[in-house]
């Protein structure tokens, strides 16, 4: 596999920005969208949910923007893998190149977008006087987990996606469940032991805690936590890539 990134390194590259530019096409104010949808976001879930969730909660504008940010990425990584082989149906149906060059490319423009996103977000976190500590560095774990785990399930999505289109309407329904159950703009605190199991059984929440726990109260996870964010990584990977090797020939017939 690594031979043949080298090999069509040139075509990942312009994929990349391709899919760039063609986000931001024809828009005024082009990446400045990337710094701006998260605050129009957060802004619209703190007036909804603050009185109901944050009064008693410090830095609650934080503890919302930490639970969009990973969230919106996964959403918006996952959405984008999704339809990554049947967009680019045209170049793979008569030029032989590794189909998973085209979610990857995808993968990479969606991290740019969360990197610009996280810029907004460490502003947000000096103005909101959250203390920066070396601990922030750590950060870097989970978000390289996250990668790899938009990346597994974008491969599984777009492979299916390819023999069933119905699969983009039941992602949109499970991605609206997985908000609610993220834990997004509320705590776990007042759940049963058993639920908070439960929600660690998402590994969207598991991200977001792992950032909150840093940014907010300045405590590293433990080690299991991180052998289970890899675990969930590493899994998405296998099964996406699992999905590529079995059905690859079959992508032709579908697209």
């Amino acid at each position: 596999m690594l031979s043949s990134f080298k090999k069509h390194k040139f075509l990942f590259e312009e994929l990349v920005k391709r899919d760039f530019k063609k986000k931001y096409k024809r828009t005024v104010l082009g990446m400045g969208w990337s710094m701006l949808m998260p605050l129009f976001t957060l802004l619209v879930m703190k007036i909804v949910f603050e009185q109901f969730f944050g009064r008693n909660m410090d830095h609650y504008t934080t503890y919302l923007f930490c639970g969009n940010l990973l969230f919106s990425w996964f959403a918006d990584a996952t959405n984008q893998g999704m339809l990554s082989l049947y967009a680019n149906a045209a170049i793979f149906t008569k030029v032989n190149v590794p189909k998973y060059m085209f979610l990857l490319a995808g993968s990479i423009q969606t991290l740019i977008n969360f990197a610009l996103s996280v810029i907004v977000f460490l502003v947000f976190c000096a103005l909101d006087h959250v203390d920066f500590t070396w601990k922030f560095m750590l950060l870097l774990y989970p978000t390289a987990t996250m990668l790899a785990f938009n990346l597994g399930i974008g491969l599984v999505l777009s492979a299916l996606f390819v023999f069933f289109r119905d699969i983009d309407y039941l992602w949109r329904v499970f991605l609206q469940l997985l908000m609610y159950g993220s834990a997004i703009f509320y705590t776990i605190d007042g759940f049963s032991p058993k639920m908070q199991m439960v929600f660690c059984l998402n590994p969207v929440y598991l991200h977001i805690a792992y950032y909150r726990n840093i940014v907010l109260y300045g405590i590293v996870p433990p080690v299991s936590a991180h052998l289970v964010l890899a675990a969930f990584a590493l899994g998405s990977l296998l099964a996406g890539a699992f999905m590529y090797k079995r059905y690859n020939t079959r992508f032709l017939y579908y697209v």
